[in-house]
This record gives C-alpha cells, structure tokens and sequence, in this order.
C-alpha cells in the first residue's frame, strides 16, 4: 500500500464496504460521542468521516489529535446506518473504522479558524493566508478559477487561436497608469517596467504574420485599489486577430465568452444574443457605460413637459442653458411618500440639493399624481408624463435637470439605487452586453485640452479622412466593451495600423510625430513594413471568476492577495532593500519627510 494512501477523502463510496484502505489529510474536526471520537478527515478532494472506538490500536493517537493536524489513517470501510448517513458528502454513506493512525504533522492554536466560514479581520486572514484557503468557500473558489480559466483556453484553441507569451520585463506603458518600475543592474540609470498590459507585443505579433493569437497574461498596475480591481496585478484573457472588422471580433468572442458562462452558470439563464448599444445611447438610458441591464428601469428625457411649466427651478434650467435637460428615472412600484424621501434623502447624502419626483395613486376612480413637482406643473403635464413612462398605480418617477454631462453619473447611481431598493433587479441571472461606438477623444477640462477618450491605438471612424476634417470630440472609434451585471469584463478594439493615420491621431492630442516615434518606436517602426488590419480585445479573468462564482469581493478568487494599502502581509512585501543590492543597482532611497 502507498506510503500515505490509497485513497482520497472524496473517493469512497458504499461499495467499497469492507476494503482495507489508507487515507491522509487534515483533522477538520474531532467529536467526542461518550469515548467515540469521529474524526473528519479533510483534503483537497473532500472529507471522509473516521470513527475511533476505545478497542481500537488508534484510539490513543485519536485522543490526542486536533483540528489541522495532518494524520494518516488505516481502516476499514463500514456503511453507515440509516439514521446517519449524511445525504450532503458524497462519502456520506460511509465511515472509516481506524486500525492504526500517524500523526504526520502537529499544528499550533491556529490564529483564525479553518472550519465554518466565520467573518474574520481581513489582516489576520491575508498573514495567514495559507490557513485562510483551507476554508471550503475559499478553496473551491480558486478550483474553481483554474477550471473556468482552463475552459477558457479550450474554447479559444477551438476557434483557431494559438497561445503565444509576451515580455513580463519591457518598455514603459503607454496606457494611462503608473508603471511598476525595475531597476537594471546592467544599464545603469535605466529601468524595465512590468506590463500593464501586452497591447503593443499582441499587435506586433500580428504585423509578424501569426494570425490569431491569445494568451492568460498578467498585468501590472500601480494604481489605486478599486473595488473591482485588486492592488499590484491582476490576469486576462487577451487576445487579436488579423484582416478583421469589429464585427468579426464581436462574432467571434461572443460564443466564446457566452460558452464560458453556460458552463458554470449553475443553470443561470445566460444571454444568448449579446444586444449591442451605443455609447451615447448607453449613457442615456442608463446613466452608465458598464449598465446593469437586469434592472429594468429605463431613463428618458422629458423635457418638453417641463419647459415653461410652474416648477420654476426646472424650467429656469431649460431656458437659461441650451445643453440643459430634464431626465426621468421611472420607478415601478416605487409609488410612497416613505420610499421617495428615502430616494430623496439618499441624493442629499450624495451631494445633491434633492431628487424631484411624482407618485401616482388612485383616488377613487382616478389615478393622479402626487408630490410638490405634481402640484406646479399641474394635471396635465404629469399625466402626459405618467403616459410617455407607462407608469400606473403605486409607480413613481425621479426628476435630474441640467447639463446631462455634469448630471449624468449621478443620474445613473440613483437608477441603480431605485432599482436595487425596490427589488426590481434579478439576481439570479447573467445579463451581457456589447458596448459599441466610444467617443475618440474627451475634453480634459483641467488642461484645456483634447485627450484621448479610451485607447489612443484604435482606428477612428472614418480614418484620417475625419481626423483631418471632422470635430474631434464628435468623432467615434472602433471600440468596444462587453458588460456583465454592471461589471466591464472585456474591452477591445480595431487598431489603428496605418503609420499616418496613427501620427495625426496623436498629433490632435499636442504629440508630435518625433514624440509619437520616441514613445511608441517599436509599433510605430512595425507598421512602415506591412502591418494588417486587425484588432481584438481583453476579458478581465479576475471579475469573470468572481460574477460566476458568486464572490463579493476579488480577494475571495485570488490566491495570494495584497489588501488595500497594496501590501502582501503574507511575505511582507514591499520590504526594504539592502545596501548591497542597492549598490548593485546604483539606486540610493530618499525617504519623504512625513508631516508629524
């Protein structure tokens, strides 16, 4: 027999009974039953309970055994009798009658517990990172991340894509934040820098004739923790392909991805025809370019029902600015004094002086509408705008009014709000996305300046044509967002691989062509030789894993985590370097002088 088993804790079923077996794992826990101890016995496959009775060889070990000592065990293989068959493990129709026992491993008092699933502090569970995935949730979340990461390179082996791997040590990012910076050693005064993404590489892999390419490729950032992104790094699906359109990579990536979620969706409806919405159309809608489309509230302008009413504020707004608009948010069922002063009490903590609305109810036969906006603009024009809303008995309607680009994040956060506080949102489903037809360029109102609106190497609609003859901020680009329950989970686009169009682009945003040479001289050098048209996209791996596993948080799908201060309590990193290996690299530290 095998030094420690011939089983796993998984494995053993009825018909096994009678079998001599041998199984290693952890003590998960251990019931004292009036001098029967049951031992459940726990490894990376499952648990299998294990009985010790006092005329047993093992008994005196068993006695001795706690919760995460690692033992082996030797026994026999007994069914368990009907009242204690456990119907929720798949082992639950047997038990282990234990011969003879090793302690492997002794464990200490541990500083968090492993069995259950309690709320502990985040700093103790990251230290001991290494106790905190033995959790069951934890660890079946990271099986988990490996089996939906291995389906993803399946599917993309099955529509032809080849993985190829990029440079982890490169060239300063353009991509907009800060680099994760390495000292050489070799080139004194001169760095690497970790890659924020392979966006470059993956083009020149299509300008060197490989087709279509794909690879799960880390990512490195040193920004801000956000809720959706951890510190440090994270991983994604990224991949491009040559002589396409964006219809292409749309038609090619949806099924991919789609697959993705059927697979482990746990019998989730999963869209199956990604709907594709504009930009502008997005926001309009829905106050947002990442909209959760399982809320079913839909904004709209009504602004002819307030222009020249008795609402003055309102009405003021429309006549003295011509941007000026007033949205409705319609809220189903939301129609109580109760809940719209909630809605309205919510928006002042936001920073807002209020949130308009209107209720409707019944008063004997007739349905009219109720609340301070109703009374000034009177009978009829709330009528005209319960009737545009098609909203009826118990239904309410919030009010945002101003320059729709200064409102419209917060009209946004108020439809999520309504919605969510309603109920009106299906949890219990995958709701995606394209979102197509991205602004090229923004105003950058602290600068007084054109910027770049998403990914400066994608190709403008129109090419150099509307470049040189349109109004940058009307022009559009070929890029595209795919969005699951309110989280972007991929973006992309059709790149720009003509070396002039490239130029003039950049040459809008105050860079030059020598700039545009220096900063991007592989790329830039690559398209003088026959570049192909081509394009794709990146799936964030990361907030995939956590939507399908149902995860709250990104630390609960990563295995060794930084928290929000970007620190790895684990293997205390960042740390001090040494003198020596500061000389090696011709660095010397200057510590700010912090305020005391």
């Amino acid at each position: 027999m095998h030094r420690y088993r011939s089983h796993t804790c998984a494995q053993l079923r009825k018909a096994d009974v009678g079998q001599t077996v041998r199984l290693s794992g952890w003590v998960h826990r251990v019931r004292d039953h009036g001098g029967l101890l049951f031992i459940d016995l726990r490894d990376h496959y499952g648990l299998t309970q294990v009985v010790a009775d006092p005329d047993s060889p093992a008994f005196s070990i068993a006695e001795t055994v706690r919760g995460e000592w690692v033992i082996r065990v030797d026994g026999e293989v007994k069914a368990r009798t009907a009242e204690t068959v456990n119907a929720n493990l798949p082992t639950g129709e047997i038990e282990i009658f234990a011969r003879d026992m090793e302690v492997l491993s002794g464990a200490k008092e541990l500083p968090l517990p492993v069995f259950g699933e309690p709320d502990y502090p985040e700093d103790i569970r990251l230290k001991y990172r290494f106790l905190d995935l033995r959790r069951d949730t934890l660890h079946r979340n990271l099986v988990q991340r490996t089996k939906i990461i291995a389906e993803m390179r399946r599917r993309m082996a099955d529509v032809g894509f080849t993985e190829y791997s990029t440079p982890i040590l490169t060239a300063s990012s353009p991509e907009g934040a800060r680099d994760f910076l390495v000292p050489s050693r070799i080139h004194e005064g001169k760095f690497y820098a970790l890659p924020q993404a392979p966006q470059i590489y993956k083009q020149l892999i299509m300008v060197s004739g490989f087709d279509r390419y794909f690879q799960i490729a880390p990512c490195f950032r040193d920004e801000d923790p956000r809720a959706d992104r951890l510190p440090g790094e994270f991983y994604q699906l990224d991949l491009e392909m040559s002589f396409v359109e964006q219809d292409d990579v749309l038609a090619t990536m949806e099924p991919v991805l789609r697959g993705v979620f059927e697979t482990f969706a746990n019998g989730k409806p999963v869209t199956q025809s990604f709907p594709r919405i504009a930009y502008d159309e997005a926001m309009r809608k829905y106050g947002s370019d990442k909209p959760d489309l399982r809320n079913p509230i839909v904004m709209e302008d009504v602004s002819e029902h307030f222009r020249g009413s008795g609402f003055k504020v309102f009405a003021n707004i429309l006549a003295n600015d011509p941007k000026a608009e007033v949205w409705a948010i319609p809220a189903k069922t939301g129609g109580s004094r109760a809940f719209c002063d909630r809605m309205n009490s919510w928006a002042q903590g936001e920073g807002q002086p209020g949130l308009g609305y209107i209720f409707w109810r019944k008063e004997g036969e007739a349905l009219e509408g109720a609340g301070p906006l109703a009374k000034n603009i009177g009978e009829e024009r709330t009528e005209a705008i319960r009737q545009q809303l098609g909203l009826d008995d118990g239904d309410a309607c919030f009010f945002v009014a101003g320059d729709p680009k200064k409102f419209v994040a917060f009209a946004g956060a108020a439809r999520t709000r309504a919605g969510e506080e309603l109920n009106l949102v299906d949890r219990d489903r995958f709701e995606l996305c394209w979102i197509v037809d991205f602004p090229f360029y923004e105003w950058n109102e602290d600068e007084k300046k054109v910027d770049f609106g998403h990914n400066p190497f994608s190709m403008p609609q129109g090419g150099i044509e509307a470049l040189e003859g349109q109004d940058p901020l009307t022009i559009k680009a070929f890029q595209y967002d795919m969005v699951c329950n309110g989280f972007e989970i991929a973006s992309g686009g059709i790149r720009n691989h003509l070396p002039e169009t490239m130029v003039k682009a950049f040459e809008i945003v105050g860079l030059d062509r020598q700039t545009v040479e220096d900063r991007f001289g592989g790329l830039y050098r690559a398209f003088q030789y026959g570049a192909p048209p081509h394009g794709g996209m990146a799936a964030g791996v990361d907030r995939i894993v956590m939507l399908l596993t149902g995860a709250k948080n990104l630390r609960e799908i990563t295995m060794f985590p930084m928290n929000q201060q970007a620190q790895d309590l684990l293997m205390n990193a960042p740390a001090e370097a040494s003198p020596a290996q500061l000389r090696e690299l011709h660095l010397r530290t200057v510590v700010s002088k912090k305020d005391d």
